[in-house]
């Protein structure tokens, strides 16, 4: 803290800011820089942005007061229309769309400054009609490596059972060769045409160039983009798995995750993909519950919410399945094993995915 003001005159000088106010518009305010920011201008307004289905779960953990109170608005793309974001309600931050035209016409530009990219050029000459998005979800320790490459080559398989013949597949960009290798030979089994997207380009910039007519993920946010704002059909592969695997309950990607899982077609199921639509009306009440349970600290007002949605679930009710018995347990509600309660783990020693 006593850093910070030598910081704040280092970075205003280096950035030519003078000694006017300023404000900071940030994008995962947990994690640096922006938290760091946020801490050096101590005195600026904060805006957020956040670009993906995180928006619509809670804060990850607490932020500090001196941060919190300063955000003034959360600015979000609308990829579930009607349902609202929990991050930092807490706060009273009030959400703000980011218009479809603003954020389509930042895509127009990304997409025309990778004219010239040879990884696109490639991707757009093999015609193909689907895109595989790969997340690389072995180094968060949700699957093994293995695991991941078989979750690829299940939506190869899906694609191929779809009747898609060429198809792209855009790894993560710190996932490792290796994937795109087991994945060829998936492939090549099956009759696809495969076409890795290598370098750090968005999904979307290909999805202009191409349009195809099948997007695949497990999770991942270009999945909505695709479906929201290209009026690409999308489908998922492997969300349930991933579900049963998330530890601990209050990791970060469970919302994500529970919005696919309820939202999006499983391709292997024999399910058609689909653009889905606006928030159902079981989606609102469900996000509540897991947010709850998920951040019960910070949203103890959804406790009665959520204690309503679960009080009306059998066992064998499709929405069970995204709230863990052992959380409701804990939190003594609805679902849990009567009588029996476990305290909390100390924030500081629980494991953060």
């Amino acid at each position: 803290p006593e850093e910070t003001p030598l910081w704040q005159r280092v970075l205003r000088t280096a950035w030519d800011l003078g000694d006017g106010p300023v404000e900071l518009v940030v994008e995962s305010i947990q994690a640096n820089p922006a938290k760091a920011l946020a801490a050096v201008f101590a005195e600026s307004a904060v805006h957020l942005y956040a670009d993906g289905l995180m928006s619509y779960g809670p804060t990850r953990g607490e932020l500090p007061q001196s941060i919190g109170c300063r955000v003034q608005r959360l600015l979000h793309l609308d990829l579930v229309p009607g349902l609202r974001p929990l991050l930092l309600a807490e706060y009273g931050v009030e959400p703000e769309i980011v218009p479809d035209s603003a954020f389509r016409a930042v895509l127009a530009e990304i997409a025309e400054a990778a004219e010239g990219d040879p990884h696109v050029a490639a991707a757009v000459e093999a015609a193909p009609t689907a895109v595989l998005l790969g997340q690389y979800l072995a180094v968060l320790g949700i699957l093994t490596a293995d695991e991941e490459e078989d979750l690829h080559a299940r939506m190869v398989r899906g694609a191929a059972a779809a009747g898609h013949r060429s198809v792209i597949f855009k790894p993560h960009p710190t996932a490792p060769a290796r994937y795109s290798r087991a994945l060829r030979e998936a492939a090549e089994a099956v009759g696809v045409r495969l076409t890795v997207l290598d370098g750090p380009l968005l999904a979307e910039t290909f999805y202009a160039r191409c349009r195809p007519r099948l997007v695949v993920g497990c999770f991942s946010t270009a999945m909505l983009t695709a479906a929201v704002y290209y009026d690409v059909p999308i489908a998922r592969v492997g969300t349930g798995t991933v579900l049963e695997r998330l530890k601990p309950y209050e990791n970060s990607n469970r919302v994500p995750l529970t919005l696919v899982d309820h939202l999006v077609p499983d391709l292997e199921s024999g399910a058609g993909p689909a653009v889905p639509g606006a928030a159902p009306d079981t989606l609102e009440p469900l996000v509540s519950a897991v947010g709850y349970c998920m951040q019960p600290k910070l949203h103890p007002g959804l406790r009665a919410d959520a204690a309503a949605l679960l009080d009306g679930l059998r066992p064998d009710d499709p929405l069970a399945r995204y709230i863990d018995g052992d959380r409701l347990t804990e939190l003594g509600l609805p679902g849990g094993a009567a009588g029996r309660s476990r305290p909390r783990r100390s924030p500081a020693r629980g494991r953060r995915t």
